[in-house]
């Protein structure tokens, strides 16, 4: 890689990383190619990317970011899964893909502002996803007008429940 290739390496990492809601650093020794691409295409339709970079050039990337807590993860071979918008998504697909492939492995994570371990990585993946904290924030939201209309509807419905009760009574009374 010449001066401006790194240049531009540096750029894209740093754009990547600086855009990623979740990332994870993933240990892949041992794995085969057809494995690596196995894992890489089964990530992508999650909505995130995977691919294997050059160490140094991560750690200047990252230099002064708030992720640069990573930066001292990046040793040895590392294989990088960066999240698109849903970091939960991705972190569900990366645990299945995980288990399929024993030989990858959960180096160290980044969420939320956090380095995660490989337990933690696996707690992201039991979040629930964007569509159920939306449905749960819609139906949060519907049912606070509602209690308050049962609120305000209920003198007017027991006031109601009198009057006819006291017109059954004036009718059983007349009979």
């Amino acid at each position: 890689m010449n001066r401006s290739e790194k240049a531009v390496f540096i750029d894209e990492v740093r754009e990547s990383f600086g855009n990623a809601g979740l990332l994870i650093l993933t240990d892949f020794q041992g794995a085969s190619v057809l494995e690596l691409d196995k894992f890489r295409r089964g990530v992508e339709q999650a909505g995130a990317s995977f691919r294997v970079v050059k160490n140094s050039l991560c750690r200047i990337a990252l230099g002064d970011s708030p992720k640069a807590a990573l930066a001292e993860h990046f040793r040895g071979n590392v294989g990088v899964v960066v999240a698109g918008e849903d970091a939960v998504a991705a972190a569900k697909a990366f645990r299945t893909l995980v288990k399929e492939n024993d030989k990858i492995k959960v180096r160290v994570g980044y969420f939320d502002g956090d380095v995660l371990d490989a337990k933690q990585v696996d707690a992201v993946a039991d979040l629930p996803s964007r569509e159920q904290l939306l449905s749960q924030l819609l139906a949060t939201l519907e049912e606070s007008p509602r209690q308050l209309l049962r609120v305000l509807q209920a003198p007017a419905r027991d006031l109601l429940s009198v009057l006819q009760n006291y017109a059954s009574k004036l009718e059983e009374s007349a009979t």
